[in-house]
């Protein structure tokens, strides 16, 4: 069965073993006179184009920017046979989006409607050790909540078996709250998707308003991420960048040498995270994320501070039985909604054909963007694969930060 690492837990797994400036519009010509530096650009396509074909990836779309300035919008690759993928394709955003919850968490903070410090039992006191966990340690995965999605053999079963299925968040939840704690809250840390589930629930409860429009009013208007929606089926709107892959290989007992490769693009994505923050987007409002949210906005210093911090390098540790709870350093440190790699800020999600990456040189005011798309060579015999938009994201981050070059691996 093969296990598809969603989220930013990409980049721990491989640490083990990233107002628009311009409108979303579908030039794809970045060398000429719209990028502010042509030589970066002209290298930025030879490495988009060299990973492609060592990565047998079918489609990339890229942005990148530098105080502001595009260095480069260019999409690569084919969304169908015969259709060119374009920069304004819409994709889905995945743990992009944790972000964006993560930050609302941050502004109820800042204004006195809440404190991190307070526990769930107040608002959602149906989940188990309500009154033990806390809204902070939601946001920053230290609840010890067991995960319903990585390790969950029974959750992949089912979904992996219905990719069609709308799921119910109690139906998510009923794979992990019955199961005890991985460690006393607080004291360490797991990648778990069924953190943020109750956290959303709990942010509804403490504003009165679905997770769906507080991402709208509190992140999406103030960041003009015009192209950022949410949506519980699997819509995708027009024009959307299509998906492929081999992952239900495994679960269809399937030979290695069956060809299989399938479309993805109507798959059901309503297991991946809290409902509301299941979204759509594109690659100029995924880099604006980087630009904007990543550098601070819409957030106090001290809230800023907080997303952040690396406090949880004394904090993680491996634990038996938790193949997610690792000691956290340079390379991979979790701060709340985002992923610090040596100097940047990172989201990168992976699941259901569909990958990204977004990250963010504070210092150098660099955000770089990928969406990446697989050939049928891209998966493993089980059916597994990496995110293709990593190496693409380190790489290009070296070009335009040499000194500070992402910590994530380029090959």
């Amino acid at each position: 069965m093969a296990k598809r690492w969603s989220g930013i837990v990409a980049i721990l797994m491989v640490a083990a073993l990233a107002a628009c400036g311009t409108s979303g519009s579908s030039s794809d010509s970045p060398s000429s006179a719209t990028s502010s530096d042509p030589g970066k650009a002209a290298e930025i396509e030879q490495i988009v184009e060299g990973v492609m074909t060592s990565k047998h990836l079918k489609a990339v779309i890229v942005r990148v920017t530098q105080d502001n300035d595009e260095v480069i919008t260019k999409a690569f690759g084919e969304s169908q046979t015969g259709i060119p993928a374009t920069p304004d394709m819409h994709f889905r955003n995945g743990s992009v989006a944790i972000a964006y919850v993560a930050a609302v968490l941050l502004q109820l903070v800042d204004e006195g409607v809440v404190a991190l410090d307070d526990t769930i039992g107040r608002w959602v006191p149906e989940i188990p050790h309500a009154d033990e966990v806390t809204l902070g340690q939601l946001a920053t995965m230290t609840s010890g909540y067991q995960d319903y999605v990585l390790g969950n053999d029974a959750f992949e079963t089912e979904e992996l078996n219905n990719p069609f299925k709308a799921w119910t968040t109690g139906e998510m939840l009923s794979y992990a709250m019955e199961k005890p704690l991985l460690y006393k809250p607080g004291t360490n840390w797991n990648y778990a998707h069924t953190n943020y589930v109750v956290l959303g629930l709990a942010l509804q409860k403490i504003t009165g308003k679905p997770v769906e429009d507080l991402l709208r009013e509190r992140i999406s208007e103030p960041l003009g991420l015009s192209n950022t929606v949410s949506n519980l089926t699997a819509a995708i709107p027009d024009p959307a960048l299509h998906a492929y892959s081999s992952e239900r290989r495994g679960i269809l007992k399937l030979p290695p040498e069956a060809p299989f490769y399938e479309e993805t693009t109507g798959w059901n994505p309503s297991w991946s995270i809290t409902h509301g923050a299941i979204q759509t987007s594109n690659i100029y409002d995924v880099e604006a994320t980087g630009r904007k949210l990543f550098a601070g906005e819409t957030l106090s210093k001290e809230s800023y501070e907080t997303m952040t911090s690396t406090r949880l390098r004394g904090i993680a540790r491996p634990l038996p039985g938790c193949a997610t709870c690792v000691a956290m350093n340079e390379r991979y440190t979790y701060g709340m909604g985002v992923v610090l790699t040596g100097d940047w800020l990172v989201q990168n999600p992976l699941f259901n054909g569909y990958a990204a990456v977004v990250g963010y040189l504070p210092d150098q005011k660099v955000s770089i963007a990928v969406a990446v798309t697989y050939e049928a060579a891209a998966f493993g015999p089980d059916g597994s694969y990496e995110n293709g938009g990593n190496p693409i994201f380190s790489r290009i981050g070296a070009l335009m930060a040499p000194d500070h070059a992402p910590l994530i691996p380029r090959d």
